[in-house]
């Protein structure tokens, strides 16, 4: 199970509380929607989730333990694709820096061999969503924190990667789906938490 127990977060000691003492668990194949206005710490919440931050008080955990895995099992997915890659490298390189993808999975996501020769400006951001989501579907990823992935996307180009996604939750995935869309939480997820 990923456990946030009594997570406070800010960044500096003068500096305000974003989160403050906030409780949250995913079990495996769980999808938790996270709701709530903008500026309440959703996204703060899910980077702390994956380890890009430490909280300021109280601990996160896989299974009990400090995520300090060789592979993290825990990977953040950020709405905007394009500050997840690197500009200089081609999309060959972002897919290969996770792992290499089987066939299936690539063709379940959209993911062309045709885009692997370019770089991530001459794709759509639909389509570097898949790739990034496609880089982050390596073997050993337990919980993925979806942050507003499919926001930017046209109405087919969601429904299609969530289709993946709650897959992925029958085989086991936890997910935390954060979006300000309440009726596609009220969809996909198991249970809904605001913040």
């Amino acid at each position: 199970m990923l456990t946030a127990h009594r997570v406070s977060f800010r960044h500096g000691p003068r500096a305000p509380y974003i989160l403050r003492e906030f409780d949250l668990s995913i079990r495996p194949g769980e999808i938790v929607g996270l709701s709530g206005p903008s500026g309440r710490g959703k996204s703060t919440l899910g980077r702390l989730l994956a380890g890009h931050l430490g909280p300021t008080s109280g601990s996160v955990t896989v299974d009990e333990r400090a995520n300090q895995f060789r592979f993290n099992p825990v990977q953040y997915l950020h709405q905007s694709p394009i500050f997840a890659t690197d500009p200089r490298w081609r999309i060959s390189r972002i897919v290969a820096e996770g792992w290499t993808p089987d066939d299936v999975t690539r063709n379940e996501l959209g993911v062309k061999e045709s885009w692997y020769d370019r770089y991530p400006h001459e794709i759509s951001g639909g389509e570097l969503q898949r790739v990034a989501l496609l880089r982050t579907l390596a073997p050993g990823l337990r919980y993925l924190i979806a942050d507003e992935i499919t926001s930017m996307l046209d109405p087919v180009a969601q429904v299609e990667i969530w289709q993946v996604l709650l897959k992925r939750a029958r085989q086991g995935l936890g997910i935390l789906a954060i979006s300000h869309d309440r009726a596609l939480l009220e969809r996909i997820a198991t249970r809904v938490v605001t913040i």
